[in-house]
């Protein structure tokens, strides 16, 4: 089973809700993009109503799950998991009778959804990202090979293609996760613990940010039971259209309590959208904010808490071509409410590149609407992949320059600019001295501002094998090392 901590809490997210069993050793897209099932989105609005009689209680939910449970297909995987490095070093070797370690097969199970009839599968990512083999298995138990075509790690989706031999399979229509409400009923479909096509009731608790392992922290919460299996089933509404991707749940147990999320189909959409391009490609505006609290509302004269308040633009910008400025609140984008950074980066992720996004901003305590053109984001500087060597204490790490397109295909909140560490060879100094890690910005070096690779080495080559100082970012921390060969460390944040 994949899954995750949530800090501070002890409840259990996730999860391939893919889970497994190791055993030993012997244990392209055909179809039109235009085809895809953002075009075929159901208009139809649904009257809410609530039982008034016993006769409406017992409405049974038989034709819905009957209309949608053939585009739901079960998931398998397995993943070869090469022997142990350590079996390498003859030490070791000697004390297990100098018997190699055999690789292992790792199997794995989830869901996905047929949404293209040439065989297009939307999944989670975590479902299938790693795996050596997929085998899909349709709700007709039929059973074809999957081919990974398009992956994206920030909203754990993932596109699978089986080859259909020019049949059409049934398609689940896409709904709009816009027009979801607390309170709306919802059936979870997936293949829980393995058991089966599994179909399980409940309701739209909450459409919330933050909390989750995705790099875009924005949720359906639901109660209908989803378990280990049930990620990258469908979540549907009573008209039979997706309205998510089940992806992971909190829990102290590992098990369904009722709190089950999904990514939203408006996502969806986005991933669909690129299958025939191999890449997927989210607009960038250049907005850096956060959510404003009480002080802030406060500050600012608000009668209540709302929005995000923009710290920076970047320069060269769409969102300061088109007029935004530092301290205006954004409350809005398209007439959707914008609460928080989260939502903010959820908003402008679902729209077209080449399109334009209305943005309600405060400014000076009043409203205005700004017109902000959806723009790919820039790759300046080159990434510039480097594995830096030398007689130094970065010897063996990879590292790379940051820009607008690569800090959003690395996703975890990375700023605009600077020099992220991307891997650490295990026997480097910086690995074995303990401070780094993947993701950190080097910031500076024996006192100079580092701001592009070039510049890092450069510093470096004078640097030698002797005393050396480094300034690094973390998320919203930063620390500063000093290091005096052979033994002498000393940090600080």
């Amino acid at each position: 089973m994949r899954s995750l901590m949530w800090l501070g809490t002890g409840l259990v997210a996730g999860l391939g809700l893919a889970w497994g069993v190791t055993t030993g050793p012997d244990g392209t897209s055909n179809g039109s993009v235009a085809e895809a099932q953002t075009a075929q989105t159901s208009e139809t609005q649904t009257q809410r109503v609530t039982p008034t009689s016993t006769a409406q209680v017992q409405l049974s939910y038989a034709p819905v799950v009957q209309r949608v449970s053939p585009s739901v297909v079960n998931i398998y995987t397995k993943k070869v998991i090469q022997r142990q490095p350590l079996m390498d070093d003859p030490f070791f070797r000697f004390f297990f009778g100098g018997r190699q370690a055999q690789p292992r097969v790792q199997n794995s199970l989830g869901s996905g959804v047929i949404v293209r009839s040439d065989g297009l599968i939307v999944t989670n990512r975590h479902v299938v990202g790693d795996a050596d083999e997929i085998i899909v298995v349709l709700a007709d138990r039929r059973e074809f090979e999957g081919k990974v075509i398009l992956q994206d790690q920030r909203s754990d989706l993932a596109l699978v293609q089986i080859d259909t031999k020019g049949k059409d399979l049934p398609v689940m229509l896409l709904g709009d996760s816009d027009r979801l409400q607390v309170g709306d009923i919802t059936l979870a479909i997936g293949n829980p613990f393995g058991v089966g096509q599994t179909v399980t009731q409940g309701i739209v608790s909450a459409v919330r940010s933050g909390g989750g392992p995705t790099g875009y922290q924005y949720y359906i919460q639901t109660d209908a039971a989803i378990n280990p299996g049930n990620s990258g089933g469908a979540l549907v509404n009573l008209a039979g259209e997706l309205i998510g991707i089940n992806t992971f749940i909190a829990s102290p147990t590992g098990g369904s309590v009722g709190v089950g999320f999904a990514v939203p189909v408006n996502m969806v959409k986005s991933i669909i959208g690129a299958a025939g391009t191999g890449k997927l490609v989210r607009p960038w505006v250049g907005v850096e904010g956060q959510a404003v609290d009480s002080d802030i509302a406060a500050g600012l004269g608000l009668d209540r808490p709302r929005g995000v308040l923009v710290n920076r633009l970047s320069a060269k910008s769409p969102a300061a071509a088109a007029g935004l400025r530092a301290g205006d609140v954004i409350t809005a984008i398209d007439g959707k409410e914008v609460t928080d950074s989260s939502e903010l980066q959820f908003r402008v992720a679902t729209k077209n590149i080449g399109s334009t996004a209305i943005f309600t901003v405060l400014r000076d305590g009043k409203a205005q609407n700004i017109k902000v053109k959806m723009s790919p984001p820039p790759e300046v500087p080159p990434r510039n992949l480097t594995v830096l060597r030398g007689n130094h204490l970065f010897s063996g790490v990879q590292v790379g320059n940051l820009s607008p397109a690569f800090a959003m295909e690395l996703g975890g909140g990375l700023p605009e600019q600077g020099v992220v560490i991307l891997e650490m060879a295990a026997n480097s100094p910086a690995a074995r001295l303990g401070v780094l890690q993947p993701g950190d910005i080097i910031e500076a070096v024996n006192g100079t501002a580092i701001a592009t690779v070039d510049q890092l080495q450069s510093v470096l080559s004078k640097s030698g094998s002797g005393a050396i100082s480094f300034r690094f970012q973390r998320g919203n921390q930063r620390g500063e090392c000093a290091v005096r060969p052979p033994a002498y460390i000393t940090c600080r944040q």
